[in-house]
C-alpha cells in the first residue's frame, strides 16, 4: 500500500469532483451514474491496472497475473453473468452517488476472481483479501483535496446507512481501512447465490386455498394497493401464532402479484434488517419477514427498527401484541382471525377434491392455516400414491396430529380413540342423543351459514353436553366414541391439576386447556366436573367471593366455546343451573338393567374367548346388578385367572372377578348357592 500512496495522484480520467457525495442517482446533480455492472467493473479494473504500472514486479509473478486478468476485464464483457438488473435497482432506489458506486464495484471484485482477491490481499497492509479506502482514493480521487468526499460517501452515503458498503476494522488508520460489501451481494447483484445466513430465507410457494374472502377484505385490499404501487410502505400483519402470520403475508402479496421471498430469522437486530432490506431490493422482491416470538416472560417491544430508508414496501408478520419501532414509513396493520368453517372447507375442497361432502364437514373442524393444510394434503397424496389407495379422512387427521406440534397443557390427558358404538351399551334414546351431537357439527354448513341460524354469535358452532350418572355406566366410554366418530382426539382434563388455591391460577390453567383444545380440535371431557362447575355459594367470605367469579368465568368461557365439551358427573343435581341453561344436551347413563347387563358381558368377552361351557351369560347378568365398568375389569380379571390356570375361563373364574370387584366397593357379596371362590390351593 506504501507504493501506491508514493504514486503520483494526476491520472488520466476525469474526475469524479467534489460534487459526488449527493444523492444523485440519476443526474440530480449533473453526474449520470452508469448501472451496467460489466461496464462499471470494466472501468475499474482499468483503474486498477494503471495503478499496477507503476509497482515494482508488474511484469512478473502474482501482480503480472492480476494484470493480465484487470486487462480482460477492462476489454471483455463476461458472458457468464447474466443481466439481473440488480445493480440498476440498487442505485436507483437508494439514490447512490457516483463514486458510491465505484466503491461498491471495488469492494465487489474480490468476489468476481480469486486472482483479483489475492491482489488486494497482497496490497492490503494486513493482508486481506480487500481493497482499502486508501486504494479507493488513488482509484477515484484526482488529489487529496477530494479525499474528505470520498470518505464521507463511505461512512455517511447512502450506501452506506442502507448497509451496502461498510469500512472496517475502526482499530488502524482511516485510509487503512478495509471496503467490505454486505455479505452475499455481490452474488446477488451477480444473479448467483443464496440469501446470507441469519435471513432466515425459506423457500416455498404461497397458499391461497379458503383465502378469497380474507384478500377480499378491506384491510388486506388496502395493504395489497400498497404493495403494488411499490411506495415504501410497511404491512404490519399480526395473528396468535408468528408463522401462521407469515404464511398469510405472502399469500398477501402472492395475491397482489409481486415477487416476494419468506424470511424467517432466528434474531432480528439492526444489521439482519439492514441485509434483509439490501437483498430484497437487489433481488427485486417484497420480503415477507417474521418478526421472532417476544420473550417468554411476555415482554413485548419493538422488534425491528424502523425501515424508513427502505424505497420499497416491506410485510413483517407477527404475534399479536407485538409492536414495531415507529418510524416514518405508512403502516398498514392486518389482524388474522382463524378461517371461518365455510372458507376451510373451501380450502380442502381446493386442496383435497377427493374427499366427499361429509369428510369436507369433519376436515373443516380442524382450525388449521391454508400452508399447513397444504403440506397435509401433500402427506395424504403421497400416502395413496405408495399404497394405491385414496387418502381417507383417518390419514389428513393423522398428518394434522403430526404436523401440528401441539404440546399438551399439564393437567391434560390425551386418548386416541378406538372405541366404536357397537361398544357403547346404552338404551336406544341414549344413542340418538349422541348422534344427534354429531350431527350438530356435521350439518352447521347447512344450518348456520346457508341457513342462518344464530347468525353472529359467538360460539355458536359448540356443542356442550352434560353426561350425568354412577361411576362405570360408560360416560367416558361415550365420549371417546364421539371423539372416533368425529376423527379427533379426546382430551380429558385433570380436575385436581387445574383447580388452585392460588388467586388467578385456575383461570389461568382453564384458559390454556380451553385453548389447547381449540388448536388440537379434540373433544374435551371435564371428568368429575362438579367441583369446577358446581352451584355456586352465598358469599360469606372471600374464598366464596373468589369461587364464584372461577365459575363466573367457566361460564363465559363455556359459551363461547367453538368445539365439543362434555361435562361429566355422577350427580347432575351437583351441577349449577347456570350451566345446564347453556348445555345443547344432557344425557342420562343409568345402571344398566337385565338387556344392557348382558349386552355388555357379551361385549367384554371377545368372539375368541375360550369361554368354558359352565359360563352363562344370562345367569350372570341376572345375579349382578353392576355397571358395565365392573362388568369390563371382572372380565378381564376372570381371563387372567384362567391363564393362570392353564384353563379355559370358567365360571368359577368370573365369579371369583365379580366377588373381588364388590370387596373393591365395599358391597356385600351375594351368596351363590354350588359355587366356591376359595383359591387357597392355587
Amino acid at each position: 500500500m506504501a507504493d501506491l500512496v508514493a504514486l503520483p495522484g494526476s491520472l488520466d480520467w476525469p474526475p469524479v469532483g467534489p460534487d459526488f457525495a449527493g444523492p444523485s442517482a440519476d443526474g440530480a446533480n449533473g453526474a449520470v451514474v452508469d448501472v451496467d455492472v460489466d461496464r462499471r467493473v470494466a472501468d475499474v479494473s482499468r483503474r486498477l491496472a494503471r495503478l499496477l504500472d507503476g509497482l515494482p514486479g508488474r511484469t512478473d509473478g502474482p501482480l503480472a497475473s492480476a494484470a493480465t486478468l484487470l486487462a480482460d476485464l477492462a476489454e471483455t464483457q463476461p458472458a457468464a453473468w447474466p443481466a439481473t438488473g440488480g445493480l440498476d435497482r440498487l442505485v436507483t432506489g437508494l439514490r447512490c452517488s457516483p463514486v458510491e458506486v465505484d466503491l461498491l464495484i471495488l469492494a465487489g471484485l474480490p468476489d468476481e476472481h480469486e486472482a483479483l482477491a489475492g491482489l488486494f490481499r497482497m496490497l492490503h497492509p494486513r493482508g486481506e483479501p480487500r481493497p482499502t479506502l486508501g486504494l479507493a482514493a488513488q482509484l477515484f480521487c484526482e488529489g487529496p483535496a477530494e479525499r474528505p468526499f470520498l470518505l464521507r460517501a463511505a461512512e455517511q452515503g447512502p450506501a452506506s446507512k442502507a448497509g451496502l458498503i461498510r469500512l472496517g476494522p475502526a482499530d488502524g488508520p482511516t485510509f487503512e481501512q478495509s471496503v467490505v460489501l454486505a455479505d452475499g451481494l455481490w452474488h446477488a447483484i451477480r444473479g448467483i447465490g443464496e440469501w446470507p445466513e441469519g435471513t432466515g430465507h425459506r423457500p416455498g410457494p404461497a397458499v391461497r386455498a379458503g383465502l378469497d374472502d380474507w384478500l377480499d377484505s378491506a384491510p388486506v385490499r388496502s395493504a395489497t394497493l400498497a404493495i403494488r404501487a411499490s411506495e415504501p410502505r410497511t404491512i404490519f400483519v399480526t395473528g396468535e401464532d408468528e408463522d401462521a402470520a407469515v404464511e398469510r403475508g405472502v399469500a398477501l402479496v402472492e395475491h397482489a402479484g409481486v415477487p416476494w421471498t419468506r424470511l424467517m430469522p432466528p434474531a432480528l437486530d439492526a444489521d439482519i434488517v439492514r441485509l434483509i432490506a439490501v437483498h430484497a431490493l437487489v433481488r427485486g422482491v417484497t420480503p415477507v419477514v417474521r418478526l421472532p416470538a417476544p420473550a417468554a416472560d411476555g415482554a413485548t417491544g419493538a422488534l425491528a427498527p424502523d425501515l424508513g430508508d427502505h424505497p420499497k414496501p416491506v410485510v413483517l408478520a407477527a404475534r399479536s401484541g407485538t409492536r414495531v419501532a415507529s418510524g416514518s414509513r405508512p403502516l398498514f396493520p392486518i389482524a388474522i382471525e382463524p378461517l371461518d368453517p365455510a372458507a376451510r372447507r373451501r380450502m380442502w375442497q381446493g386442496l383435497m377434491p377427493s374427499l366427499d361432502r361429509t369428510e369436507e364437514s369433519l376436515a373443516a373442524r380442524h382450525v388449521v392455516e391454508p400452508a399447513l393444510a397444504a403440506r397435509v394434503a401433500d402427506d395424504v397424496r403421497n400416502i395413496s400414491l405408495l399404497e394405491g389407495r385414496a387418502g381417507t379422512l383417518a390419514d389428513l387427521v393423522a398428518s394434522i396430529r403430526a404436523r401440528a406440534g401441539v404440546s399438551l397443557t399439564p393437567g391434560v390427558r390425551l386418548i386416541r380413540p378406538a372405541a366404536t358404538w357397537s361398544q357403547l351399551v346404552l338404551p336406544d334414546p341414549r344413542i340418538a342423543q349422541l348422534r344427534d351431537a354429531v350431527g350438530r357439527l356435521m350439518h352447521q354448513e347447512q344450518v348456520l351459514d346457508e341457513w342462518g341460524f344464530l347468525l353472529g354469535r359467538r360460539g355458536a358452532r359448540g356443542v356442550r353436553m352434560l353426561f350425568a350418572g354412577p361411576p362405570g355406566t360408560g360416560k367416558t366410554l361415550a365420549a371417546e366414541v364421539l371423539a372416533a366418530e368425529l376423527g379427533v382426539d379426546l382430551l380429558v382434563v385433570d380436575i385436581a391439576r387445574v383447580v388452585s388455591k392460588w388467586i388467578g391460577e385456575t383461570e389461568k390453567n382453564l384458559a390454556e386447556v380451553f385453548d389447547t383444545a381449540e388448536r388440537m380440535n379434540g373433544v374435551l371431557l371435564f371428568d368429575e366436573a362438579d367441583a369446577l362447575f358446581g352451584k355456586r355459594t352465598d358469599v360469606s367470605d372471600a374464598h366464596d367471593r373468589y369461587a364464584n367469579l372461577e365459575t363466573a368465568y367457566l361460564l363465559a368461557r363455556l359459551e363461547r366455546s367453538e368445539g365439543l365439551v362434555i361435562l361429566a358427573t355422577n350427580l347432575r343435581s351437583n351441577v349449577d343451573p347456570a350451566f345446564t341453561r347453556r348445555l345443547e344436551a344432557v344425557v342420562t347413563f343409568e345402571e344398566p338393567g337385565l338387556a344392557e347387563r348382558l349386552a355388555l358381558w357379551s361385549c367384554h368377552f371377545p368372539p375368541d374367548a375360550p369361554l368354558a361351557t359352565d359360563v352363562n351369560l344370562e345367569e350372570l347378568s341376572m345375579l349382578f346388578p353392576v355397571v358395565g365398568g365392573v362388568i369390563r375389569n371382572a372380565a378381564v380379571a376372570a381371563a387372567f385367572l384362567a391363564a393362570a390356570d392353564g384353563s379355559p375361563i370358567a365360571r368359577e373364574h368370573v365369579i371369583l372377578a365379580i366377588q373381588r370387584e364388590y370387596e373393591k366397593q365395599g358391597r356385600a357379596f351375594p351368596a351363590i348357592p354350588g359355587t366356591t371362590t376359595d383359591r387357597s390351593g392355587h
